[in-house]
């Protein structure tokens, strides 16, 4: 079993509803990828996955549809996500496995012991040995470097595609952890109502998105930014440019922000004294593409009172720290089975 462990190979998975990234132990983040599958209608046969897939998102003939087959952080399509896992796995792996892999998955701390159950299943159909399942926050903690076995409190929130969750950390466990279903996408469809409804545009989640990224923000800054989308006009249906400027966008973004912030706020106020001392001392860490929203942790801090520090990494915490997990386990084992023995 030990000779097994030395020559297999871990990988972390971020099986996030906008982007699927992977680690490997000793290799770092070998994959990052849209959450997006191109399959034939009828037979269901895969045709693109990944970035190539992307690209045919609303663009398909009728016989090719092109999915997200997670939702909110979860899996919407089982079979459609297993055959994304093995794909991504297969394209990082040698073809002829000595020892299958442990896989290690990142979920939110939202989804039902059957969302579970799926994503497990999905692993195992993929070619893993051992599969373990542990939530977005305490993978995003590992992956930002929290020394979460510390008798200490840590508060991560990780803003992922489809989720937020906000969690208190403290000796290796969850003391207070608390999601919702809100996160980038929901930054997104937050823009694209915003356009419609003003300026009688439609545009897709592409156009949204490059929008939120180029010119999104939080907080009110001293420069302007303006940026140019096209779309389709509401009234005619025929094809039209917009300019929009950041001030728009904050407006537009100010009620899924305002859901995050309440939420922070809500977990803050289910700690427990001592620990939220650690936390007004040492600050809240922020993981997950989300986080990267110009300004919000300037915000998070304003409405909070407490220090608000953006992870090194954001993005790839999850992923980092799913991978380093087992590595992690098992140094917990060897300080509690060391403290025992001087305390027995």
């Amino acid at each position: 079993m030990k000779m097994f462990k030395s020559i297999s190979t871990d990988i972390g998975i971020d099986l996030g509803t906008c982007n699927t990234l992977i680690y490997i132990r000793g290799k770092g983040i070998v994959c990052s990828e849209p959450s997006v599958v191109a399959v034939e209608r009828g037979t269901k046969k895969v045709v693109a996955v990944g970035a190539d897939a992307k690209k045919m998102l609303w663009r398909t003939p009728d016989d090719i549809i092109a999915i997200r087959p997670l939702r909110d952080g979860v899996i919407a399509d089982l079979e459609t996500t297993e055959k994304m896992i093995r794909y991504f796995i297969a394209k990082v792996l040698p073809k002829r496995w000595l020892v299958k892999p442990r896989i290690v998955i990142g979920v939110p701390s939202c989804i039902t012991e059957v969302e579970k159950r799926a994503v497990e299943e999905c692993a195992y159909k993929a070619g893993a040995r051992e599969v373990e399942i542990i939530e977005e926050s305490l993978a995003a903690a590992i992956g930002a470097n929290i020394p979460i076995f510390e008798p200490a409190g840590h508060m991560v929130c990780d803003i992922g595609g489809g989720t937020s969750e906000i969690s208190v950390i403290s000796l290796g466990g969850m003391v207070v952890t608390n999601a919702i279903r809100v996160g980038g996408d929901a930054f997104d469809i937050s823009i694209i109502k915003h356009v419609r409804n003003v300026h009688n545009l439609i545009i897709g989640e592409q156009t949204a998105e490059k929008l939120k990224m180029n010119i999104g923000n939080a907080s009110p800054e001293q420069k302007i930014e303006k940026m140019e989308i096209k779309g389709t006009d509401a009234i005619t249906g025929l094809p039209r440019r917009l300019e929009i400027d950041s001030v728009e966008v904050r407006e537009a973004l100010q009620e899924p922000i305002n859901l995050i912030c309440e939420e922070i706020k809500k977990t803050l106020g289910q700690t427990p004294p001592e620990l939220a001392g650690d936390i007004v001392e040492r600050g809240i860490v922020m993981t997950g593409g989300g986080s990267n929203l110009k300004g919000l942790t300037k915000l998070i801090s304003k409405e909070t009172g407490v220090p608000v520090i953006l992870a090194e990494k954001p993005l790839l915490c999850v992923a980092l720290g799913a991978g380093m997990y087992f590595d992690h386990a098992r140094d917990a084992n060897q300080s509690r089975s060391i403290y025992n023995n001087l305390n027995g």
